[in-house]
């Protein structure tokens, strides 16, 4: 099915966030959908075709991979050299300590696996988070790892803000039991770009957004989330519209049921440095690809023409 539409600061990162704070089915669905977003004006300079996934991912990683294997086939027959995949793309847990039992370091047959994947796809890959395993059996860390078209890591970020809520839905969240949290702010230059590299959570918190774009340079900011369905319907959205203006965004969304208490919200989506959303799937549950071409002229047109540095 096809859908087209038109249309390293000085100081410590976390101290500066802190300051900044106190100012301020079992498994993915069998067919997949595919949204296209034509570039407004084909003449634009510089632009690079990129593809945001939405999946349910569930405790079962081999079904993980293979729903990953199929949507990188999809988006490399659409052309595009990016794609982005949402936080814990290889793994959601079903009960309490899986996350811990299957953690593996970067150098492991997981990552590795998505490796070849990438050099086999010639395509870069946001992958994130990971469960990567900690300094002991206790922690693992929520990381996002860039890994580029020849299959080598690039980049990883380690997430900083974890989830430690009560929901308003009843459920308590304390992601920080088992996770332990980055502390390293991380940009990666690649062929789209000055990427600021994120992890769901982090997405309430703007002083880190803010020091990806006026310190670091950010010019693509990557949003891997597993939102909740409560969380999602109240906030993913406007709080990806803000974080956008001046910078691309690309926010890749878990969605639906992945077992009997865990569901996310959904709605993977691609936005423009003028806040414009330029492409999504046409539901928040469905398994698919949306691809857009996204044109880096139109980054220094908005920054020149309305300076706010």
């Amino acid at each position: 099915m096809s859908f087209c539409c038109h249309s390293t600061p000085n100081s410590s990162p976390v101290s500066w966030i802190q300051s900044w704070r106190r100012l301020v089915s079992k498994h993915s669905r069998s067919r997949s959908v595919v949204i296209r977003a034509v570039a407004r004006n084909s003449t634009m300079a510089k632009s690079v075709r990129v593809v945001v996934i939405q999946m349910t991912s569930v405790n079962d990683i081999t079904a993980n991979f293979a729903t990953c294997s199929r949507l990188v086939k999809e988006a490399v027959s659409a052309g595009a050299k990016f794609i982005a995949f949402p936080e814990n793309f290889s793994f959601v847990i079903a009960k309490d300590g899986e996350s811990l039992t299957i953690a593996e370091p970067l150098d492991g047959p997981i990552m590795q696996g998505y490796g070849s994947l990438a050099r086999e796809s010639k395509i870069w890959m946001s992958l994130g988070g990971f469960q990567e395993k900690g300094q002991d059996d206790a922690q693992l860390c929520n990381t996002h790892v860039l890994i580029d078209d020849t299959g080598n890591i690039r980049s990883k970020y380690q997430k900083i803000h974890l989830f430690d809520v009560d929901v308003p839905s009843g459920a308590v969240y304390k992601e920080s039991s088992f996770t332990e949290g980055g502390k390293e702010v991380v940009t990666v230059d690649t062929l789209i770009g000055r990427l600021g590299v994120t992890v769901c959570y982090d997405l309430r918190f703007p002083g880190l957004y803010q020091l990806l774009r006026f310190q670091h340079e950010a010019q693509v900011l990557l949003v891997p989330a597993a939102f909740t369905k409560v969380t999602g319907q109240a906030h993913w959205e406007i709080l990806l519209c803000a974080r956008t203006i001046e910078t691309h965004v690309i926010a890749a969304a878990q969605a639906g049921k992945h077992n009997d208490k865990r569901e996310s919200y959904g709605d993977s989506l691609i936005i423009d440095p003028w806040g414009t959303i330029i492409c999504r799937l046409p539901d928040r549950l469905s398994t698919g690809i949306a691809v857009a071409d996204m044109d880096f002229s139109l980054i220094d047109s908005i920054r020149t023409k309305m300076p706010i540095s």
